[in-house]
């Protein structure tokens, strides 16, 4: 038997062609825009390793429950249930999750909620946490000062990224570094803030507000 080719082609009113690689490219971002998340999807990034096996509470349903490590990445559908358990989904398991253990990432933007879907994952600090629940790092800061806790959604690096020309004063940062923003922001859309003790301007179009634990 001949071995088939198969091509991807074009079909327009008035013309026939071969789909060239930059059309397939755009054909995907096109379809993965139109891919809706539904209304009641939260995303949930887990705070400590979970093995239900060894952990869970209710060993008879333990298998139903999902396991996870620290900075995974968890879609959550609907309200936790009388035990203190949502129902979500990560790594492509699904399973009962329980909420002691992981905390919500306060994101409505659909955009945003598919690159967090995408990345799968935030960045643990070395404590073992996908960020530091402890603000210890704004204790300095005056008390008539308005503080904010974000948390980064995209990796900056001023030297790549910046559309200042003085982009020293700026800060970079990586995807789930948590941000301590202190003040309004300016008119060129930049907080001045502290990451891990450094202090600088950071865009706040990189970044999500997070409520306070």
């Amino acid at each position: 038997m001949e071995p088939r080719l198969e091509l991807d082609v074009l079909i327009y009113p008035d013309e026939v062609r071969l789909a060239s690689p930059e059309d397939l490219r755009e054909w995907e971002l096109e379809t993965a825009s139109q891919v809706s998340i539904p209304c009641t999807l939260r995303l949930f990034v887990a705070l400590y390793p979970y093995n239900p096996a060894a952990m869970s509470p209710n060993h008879e349903t333990a298998a139903e429950e999902l396991p996870f490590v620290p900075g995974q990445i968890i879609k959550v559908f609907g309200d936790k249930d009388s035990d203190g358990f949502y129902h979500g989904e990560s790594g492509g398991l699904s399973g009962y999750v329980p909420s002691n253990m992981v905390t919500e990432i306060p994101v409505d933007d659909e955009h945003m909620k598919r690159l967090l879907m995408q990345q799968g994952f935030l960045p643990v600090d070395n404590t073992g946490f996908p960020f530091s629940p402890d603000p210890s790092d704004v204790s300095s800061i005056s008390d008539d000062v308005v503080v904010q806790r974000m948390i980064a959604l995209f990796d900056y690096d001023p030297w790549e990224s910046s559309p200042n020309v003085d982009s020293d004063t700026e800060l970079g940062f990586h995807s789930g570094d948590i941000i301590y923003v202190l003040g309004d922001m300016d008119q060129d859309g930049f907080y001045y803030g502290d990451v891990h003790g450094r202090r600088g301007l950071v865009p706040s179009n990189f970044l999500q507000p997070l409520p306070w634990d």
